[in-house]
């Protein structure tokens, strides 16, 4: 009888120990599963982070239609390839305008460069102006300028904004 309880004793430590192996195996699946899981959701292939800068346009404002409103400079995150910019802007709380570089839209942005041509780069900007239409006649001293920078999306993505910067269009410089 005594040779019996010894068995019973010596069953239970090694049971244990499975148990506890099996259950820090199982755990460690777990969280395995759950972290690929995290990575495997985000969309796009990156994670965008862009700081911006503004400054008004230099030159004076009236009624005309083809005034310079605001500068808009990327003070850090990587380069955008200008085919996936898409610019827009918001006058004094109205409805937003899609403003081009060519002269298809209300707006128009150059840009100002000093490297790649084809990316806009930190340190790099666009001047935002008027295009045909007086969005701003600086009789208030001025107008507020919303604008938003989005990422086109490209295949199956979708477009990204990455950017809204909010500035004064003053009248007099």
């Amino acid at each position: 009888m005594n040779n019996e309880n010894r068995n019973d004793e010596a069953v239970s430590p090694v049971i244990a120990t499975i148990l506890m192996v099996a259950i820090t195996v199982v755990l460690a699946g777990v969280l395995y599963v759950w972290a690929s899981s995290l990575a495997g959701d985000s969309a796009g292939g990156s994670l965008d982070t862009y700081t911006w800068n503004n400054n008004d346009a230099s030159g004076n404002m009236g009624d005309s239609t083809n005034d310079a409103l605001i500068e808009v400079t990327m003070a850090s995150g990587n380069a955008l390839n200008w085919a996936v910019v898409k610019i827009s802007i918001s006058v004094d709380g109205g409805t937003p305008q899609a403003c081009s570089d060519d002269a298809a839209a209300s707006c128009t942005y150059t840009t100002f460069e000093s490297g790649n041509d084809k990316a806009w780069e930190a340190g790099e900007g666009i001047t935002i102006s008027e295009n045909g239409q007086d969005l701003c006649d600086g009789e208030d001293g001025g107008c507020a300028i919303k604008v938003t920078i989005t990422k086109k999306g490209i295949g199956n993505e979708a477009d990204k904004g990455i950017g809204v910067v909010s500035g004064y269009a003053d009248a007099l410089q």
